[in-house]
């Protein structure tokens, strides 16, 4: 059984930082595109950034780039996603999410439908 448990939302103000984390669980994830997603209310879940696991290349929204950084630990099987200059606009719940990209390599990881296992979200406010 497969387990994505994110955690590290709050409240911060517009500028402030926040570091998600994402613990997996449940199988080995060597193979396996990390996507962080997000859904802010009345709107489809958008991607944010995703990580290969092994390979370490990293992705990018043009929405986030220069401000978010994914990356990873190995020993304790979490992926993280740091959040910099947190803007109003960046106010939704975050989801970890997972799939194998050795088996599934003609899947894009910018796409949601991509990703066999999901975690329960996160809840990001950023205030003005």
């Amino acid at each position: 059984q497969v387990q994505l448990v994110e955690s590290g939302g709050g409240l911060v103000q517009a500028g402030g930082s926040l570091r998600l984390s994402c613990a997996a669980s449940g199988r080995t994830f060597s193979n396996y595109i990390m996507g962080w997603f997000r859904q802010a209310p009345g709107k489809e879940r958008e991607f944010a950034s995703a990580i290969s696991w092994s390979g370490g290349n990293t992705y990018y929204a043009d929405s986030v780039k220069g401000r978010f950084t994914i990356s990873r630990d190995y020993a304790k099987n979490t992926v993280y996603l740091q959040m910099n200059s947190l803007k109003p606009e960046d106010t939704a719940v975050y989801y970890c999410a997972a799939y194998n990209g050795l088996v599934y390599y003609r899947r894009n990881y910018y796409n949601a439908a991509s990703y066999d296992y999901w975690g329960q979200g996160t809840q990001v406010t950023v205030s003005s």
